[in-house]
């Protein structure tokens, strides 16, 4: 992703968010069944499973290796996945798609990249290699991952698709462009979804996330809200950066996203964007905040 920084900042007033009932709580769902509680231990644990894979930016040895495991890890989970497959500069792109089995309303996409960036080009020494993407990439399909495990994908009460994109990292190397895959899936929708909500790099140990300027303002609070209601002090209802991401394809085509990113991260195509920079519960609460909004939304 790329970023312009904004000169001004404003905070709104948030409310209470509907049923919750403190820190950490998950809102009153109508079904019998109490549902997991996503678990940031685990969805640590997933990013160094995608450590361990190497290199996987288009082309590497371990770009396939990655999506051999997203397809285990949801059909591990009950969901289905299909693959979205393109080619873009010669090179093969996969666009992995898992759906619920509702197709009601709304339609919600979340969506996280997998591919970490072939060259750490702010790192300040010669021939530095990849970058590890531990927090970019990494925790935004961890806590797609977590959320699979602890949503369940029938009787949901809306369509929701975890997508994870394809080649969004690769932007200024060898004549790439960024947000490849999203763009690729923007525009091959079959409908056009109610929302879409894109996480990436939410792992850092010190969480802040702002609200990013050109992010739909409606969807933006209801999250933040929601985060608010939870206890979650991380999601800042300020204005900051202004980023160009995953969710910019599907704004571009009127469809309302917003980018949940704190980009105050010193390691950022580095070769330092590893493991030990990413905190479970930093993680917990992003995935947390996220299914308490989901189930709100498709109750």
């Amino acid at each position: 992703m790329r970023t312009s920084v904004g000169l001004v900042c404003l905070a709104f007033v948030l409310g209470a968010c509907r049923g919750q009932a403190g820190p950490g709580a998950l809102p009153t769902v109508p079904p019998s069944v109490v549902p997991k509680s996503f678990e940031g231990e685990r969805a640590l644990t997933r990013v160094g499973e995608q450590l361990a894979f190497g290199d996987r930016s288009p082309g590497a040895a371990g770009h396939g290796a990655m999506q051999a495991w997203i397809r285990e890890e949801l059909a591990a989970a009950g969901w289905s996945a299909n693959a979205q497959s393109f080619s873009y500069h010669g090179v093969q792109l996969v666009n992995l798609i898992g759906s619920s089995a509702d197709a009601g309303s709304p339609y919600i996409i979340l969506g996280a990249h997998y591919d970490n960036r072939p060259l750490a080009d702010q790192a300040s020494v010669p021939d530095p290699g990849p970058v590890p993407g531990a927090n970019d990439g990494g925790s935004g399909v961890a806590v797609l991952l977590g959320l699979a495990n602890v949503i369940p994908p029938e009787h949901l009460g809306c369509r929701l698709q975890l997508a994870f994109f394809d080649g969004e990292d690769s932007g200024g190397l060898n004549g790439w462009d960024w947000v490849v895959g999203s763009t690729y899936m923007a525009e091959h929708l079959d409908q056009p979804p109610d929302g879409v909500v894109v996480v990436d790099m939410v792992g850092d140990k010190d969480l802040q996330l702002f609200y990013e300027r050109s992010s739909d303002p409606g969807l933006r609070q209801a999250i933040w809200e929601t985060a608010s209601g939870l206890g979650y002090g991380s999601f800042v209802p300020e204005l900051k950066y202004s980023m160009t991401d995953d969710h910019t394809p599907f704004l571009n085509q009127g469809i309302p996203a917003v980018d949940i990113i704190d980009f105050d991260y010193p390691y950022w195509h580095t070769p330092q964007d590893t493991l030990d920079k990413v905190s479970a519960s930093s993680l917990e609460s992003v995935g947390r905040t996220l299914q308490a909004w989901l189930t709100d939304t498709c109750g």
